[in-house]
């Protein structure tokens, strides 16, 4: 069994030397450390360590906000650590996925991400019908207007070509063609 530990700070003007002390400190064999945002989702430091621990490793950090950017991110690397045989420690907080405890915090934390994730829901539905009955559209405008579509007609009866009324209009040859067949 080995112990893994992963350090994070959120930017390059801060230390890691605290974090790195207190895996030393409990003999951490590994450490993967990095200086990238946690809300940064390309954290290859992280990426590696999770790769790296094998069944009956325990994977060590300092505090939760050190590994995850919400309780969701957590739940899914708590996952993954499961599946894989490997036990999760915090040092500071007393969660140690080998215990009742520790597996019981992680578990409420479950119920809270899903919590969290129905009112982010709720709140983007009733922001989206507010939106729509101020009458805001959504979607790509719409490039082929009646006006635009009279236009398009008008200079094709003027002789010009279908690559000069894209290059007119901005227009793809396709949209061009649509116009035409109205």
């Amino acid at each position: 069994m080995a112990i893994v530990g992963y350090a994070r700070v959120p930017s390059l003007g801060q230390s890691l030397d605290v974090q790195i002390e207190k895996l030393d400190a409990i003999g951490a064999d590994k450490i993967f450390k990095e200086k990238r945002s946690g809300v940064d989702t390309a954290r290859p430091a992280l990426k590696q360590a999770l790769e790296y621990v094998r069944e009956g490793d325990q994977f060590v950090i300092s505090r939760i906000d050190r590994l995850a950017r919400s309780a969701e991110d957590l739940l899914r690397i708590v996952r993954e650590l499961e599946e894989k045989g490997v036990t999760l420690r915090v040092i500071d907080q007393p969660i140690d996925s080998r215990e009742a405890t520790g597996r019981a915090f992680l578990g409420m934390l479950g119920i809270f991400a899903e919590f969290e994730n129905s009112i982010r829901r709720e709140r983007q539905m009733d922001g989206i019908a507010k939106a729509k009955s101020k009458g805001t559209r959504f979607g790509r405008k719409v490039l082929l207007t009646e006006d635009t579509v009279n236009e398009i007609k008008l200079m094709r009866e003027n002789g010009k070509t279908v690559p000069e009324i894209m290059k007119a209009k901005g227009l793809s040859k396709a949209s061009v063609y649509r116009a035409l067949s109205v």
